[in-house]
């Protein structure tokens, strides 16, 4: 096997690989020595079939698969001598591959794109601040106020009261379509809270300002998408018999209510409400400090990019920014979107500081283990309530969605220790400074 080098100009790789006719052949000869004790022919015993016989039955089909085989094979001798890594997978094509016939060499045309070599970051010159915030009084007592309102009850209204957005009606309805009652469209004594959306859309509106006692039919129409076909996009009429109005009530701050959720006293959910608190300021600072530290390794650290990777990142922002302002548009049935000199941009900073973190997390040994990239897929799946085990096993046997979430477990473990390296100095903020800071990097 011959590989001749027809291409070398900044990450551009192009090789002849010729294959002779004789290497070819004897590659066939060894597959098939491999396959013949397996092989059953009438006339002969198990594993006694001749290989010339075995030649003329089987040489064509055995012929491409020890064609790609060698040619896998020179690759990647050349990768491992060269120690260049592709950017993309490699084009490979045969030449004059409408011409050759049994008997002739192969020759075959490998081009790539190189990653580049990347140079090392000098952590010492990087200096981040980290914005801490401690969790205040007020900002826990308001906290404890939200958790109670989510844990209200509801009181009867005063006789004769009229229900209002946000009350509880206790109601007996009936529904009909076209004057026939439907299947699940009654029920006895139901706590319906106004305005929480709950029922069809418009139902719970025509609600405010019913009294205990008061008969109301309700009109409205199932949507055009609603779950049960029968009843989607009907008209229908709900009669209702309104029992109860009751008010809401919001949980008293007391040691019963923090026992309810989980902690000894009063005093235990606050301090639970605090560490809480605590650990999203701290995740919304470490956000801040990784553009930071991203920001930082960007303007220290250059090298050339392989065009294939900048084209393609660029096309995907393009691409995402254009379905951003078209939300109403699904898919790929759009006209072709053109990339800017912006989106350009964008994406050499992205495929430099993915290359950058790459090699960083490679030369420290950085893994996911399987206990880490468990814990992602659970996580996800929960987002798919009901559904979770079919989702667990739709990403055991997806390789590109085990990618999706493997990639940022590593990209944040190489940036805590891009973190551990520099130069971090703690500086105690208000909560107002650390969301101002935040919103500044969407606005970005």
């Amino acid at each position: 096997m011959q590989v001749t080098e027809t291409l070398n100009e900044g990450l551009k790789r192009a090789y002849n690989i010729t294959l002779t006719a004789a290497e070819l052949d004897s590659k066939v000869d060894e597959k098939l020595i491999e396959a013949q004790p397996d092989v059953e022919m009438k006339g002969f015993r198990k594993g006694k079939v001749p290989m010339a016989l075995l030649k003329k039955q089987f040489g064509q089909k055995v012929m491409g698969e020890a064609m790609q085989e060698a040619i896998d094979g020179a690759m990647s001798d050349h990768f491992e001598a060269s120690g260049d890594r592709p950017a993309m997978q490699p084009k490979v094509e045969m030449i004059d591959g409408d011409k050759w016939k049994e008997g002739d060499d192969v020759k075959i045309e490998m081009s790539y794109e190189a990653l580049p070599e990347i140079p090392e970051v000098d952590f010492k010159k990087i200096k981040l601040e980290r914005m801490v915030v401690k969790a205040g009084d007020d900002e826990i007592e308001e906290a404890l106020k939200s958790l109670a309102e989510t844990a209200q009850d509801f009181e009867p209204r005063k006789k004769g009261s009229k229900a209002k957005d946000g009350d509880q009606v206790v109601i007996d309805f009936l529904g009909k379509v076209d004057g026939e009652a439907f299947e699940g469209g009654a029920a006895e004594d139901y706590p319906l809270v106004l305005g929480s959306n709950s029922f069809i859309p418009g139902f719970e509106e025509q609600l405010v300002g019913v009294k205990a006692g008061d008969e109301k039919n309700v009109e409205v129409s199932f949507p055009d998408e609603y779950q049960a076909e029968a009843l989607a996009g009907k008209a229908a009429v709900f009669e209702c018999k309104i029992k109860e109005v009751k008010e809401p009530k919001a949980a008293e701050l007391n040691d019963e209510l923090a026992v309810k959720f989980g902690a000894e006293d009063l005093a235990g959910l606050k301090g639970q409400i605090g560490e809480r608190l605590e650990a999203e300021y701290a995740g919304a600072s470490r956000a801040v400090m990784k553009r930071a530290l991203l920001d930082a390794l960007d303007k220290q650290v250059s090298f050339e990019l392989p065009p294939s990777l900048l084209e393609a990142e660029a096309g995907q922002i393009a691409h995402q920014l254009w379905h951003e302002e078209n939300p109403d548009v699904e898919g790929h049935d759009h006209p072709e979107i053109e990339t800017t000199a912006e989106h350009t941009k964008l994406a050499e900073r992205r495929v430099r500081l993915g290359l950058l973190l790459a090699e960083m997390g490679q030369k420290a040994e950085i893994e996911v283990s399987d206990a880490e990239m468990t814990q992602a897929i659970m996580n996800q799946a929960r987002q798919y309530p009901g559904q979770e085990r079919q989702f667990f096993e739709f990403v055991q046997q997806n390789q590109q969605m085990q990618q999706q979430l493997r990639a940022p477990l590593f990209e944040d473990k190489v940036v805590d220790q891009a973190f551990e390296q520099s130069t971090v100095k703690d500086k105690e903020v208000s909560k107002d400074d650390l969301q101002k800071a935040v919103e500044a990097l969407e606005d970005e």
